[in-house]
């Protein structure tokens, strides 16, 4: 009878342990972080972007967690004579489904907005001059599969999933305005995404 009582402690433990990390009141905190180098056939060097987009959520209801990232974007395409560089803001809600004791699905809503300056630069991506000014409106949905190796720490895989994104660049001196709207939903926007988020 001992032995049934421990076995059954035990296995409330497992499960309160898998459980505790989306609980009402608890908080997350993580982000990503992404670098990419592609080197175009004919131009001198490589393009370049990174990332990064530090977050922090809490949880209103159990599995329920809404937050914000806030980061900062680079991109230097030297084979396009473009640099941009942003400043990201990115609300977000996420929803968690338990797949097992370690395992859980997530579907993230967010809203990122970004705010920046375009660049031109000379054939070897030098010498850059201020094109005008940028602004990013999207809207993202993102499904993902967290492992949690311990009950404070969650790995992430993620895909960009369905996305949409209003771009306005305001050009320097006459104040002209281009806008360009993007939905996507194909194999570029399936890019994985690895991450870490921290619980308590």
């Amino acid at each position: 009878m001992k032995k049934l009582l421990l076995s059954l402690v035990a296995v409330a433990g497992l499960v309160y342990g898998a459980q505790a990390q989306t609980e009402k009141g608890n908080f997350m905190l993580g982000g990503n972080v992404g670098v990419n180098s592609t080197k175009v056939d004919g131009a001198p060097k490589a393009d370049f972007s990174f990332s990064v987009l530090p977050s922090v959520g809490y949880f209103i209801s159990n599995n329920f967690a809404i937050g914000t990232g806030v980061g900062y974007e680079y991109d230097k395409k030297v084979s396009n004579k473009t640099q941009e560089g942003t400043f990201k803001v990115a609300p977000f809600g996420r929803y968690y489904i338990g797949l097992s004791d370690q395992f859980k699905f997530f579907g993230q809503l967010s809203v990122p907005l970004a705010f920046g300056e375009l660049k031109a630069t000379d054939a070897n991506g030098d010498n850059a001059v201020k094109l005008g000014t940028t602004t990013k409106i999207g809207v993202e949905l993102a499904p993902g599969f967290a492992f949690f190796p311990t009950k404070r720490i969650g790995i992430e895989l993620s895909v960009k999933g369905l996305s949409y994104e209003n771009y306005t660049l305001k050009a320097e001196g006459t104040g002209a305005k281009l806008k360009t709207n993007t939905f996507g939903l194909n194999a570029d926007t399936f890019a994985p995404r690895l991450g870490v988020q921290f619980y308590f």
